[in-house]
């Protein structure tokens, strides 16, 4: 079948182009790693925003990309939890990497999806996130983060 008659062409060639930039930023050609930590970081997000904000971030992502970003979300169950903790065993169990590697994964990641959405779009989903969680993102300081801070839901 060519492209022209595909009709979901469109949709994979943007996957592609983004996923090639995230890749690009994490320093791989390895498509599948890059995909799982994407995946992981859309999830990781996700279940730390309000259903506006999930929603509003999902507008900014391709086709493909807002399906994954869905997958598996429970609007009843969010927001969990802002502990830079939490967030970081999430994104490494899911990720596949150790905590240690999360947080640059991370960065790198919220790094290229800057460039990729809209201007200050990450800056504004991340507005609600504690400051220590928003620096984790955005790798102003990849820790140690402080356990002791009260988190807010």
């Amino acid at each position: 079948m060519s492209n022209s008659a595909d009709p979901f062409a469109p949709a994979v060639q943007t996957a592609h182009v983004w996923l090639r930039r995230i890749a690009e930023d994490l320093a791989t050609e390895d498509r599948a790693f890059a995909c799982r930590v994407t995946r992981a970081w859309l999830h990781t997000v996700r279940d730390r925003l309000e259903i506006p904000g999930a929603a509003h971030l999902s507008a900014q992502l391709p086709e493909l990309l807002r399906g994954i970003f869905f997958e598996g979300w429970i609007p009843t169950k969010v927001p969990v939890s802002h502990r830079v903790s939490e967030f970081i065993e999430q994104f490494a169990a899911e990720a596949g990497v150790t905590e240690d590697e999360a947080a640059g994964l991370a960065w790198l990641v919220t790094d290229a999806l800057r460039d990729l959405c809209s201007p200050g779009q990450l800056d504004h989903v991340a507005a609600v996130f504690p400051a220590d969680l928003r620096n984790l993102l955005f790798g102003v300081n990849t820790g140690p983060f402080d356990e002791d801070t009260v988190d807010e839901m």
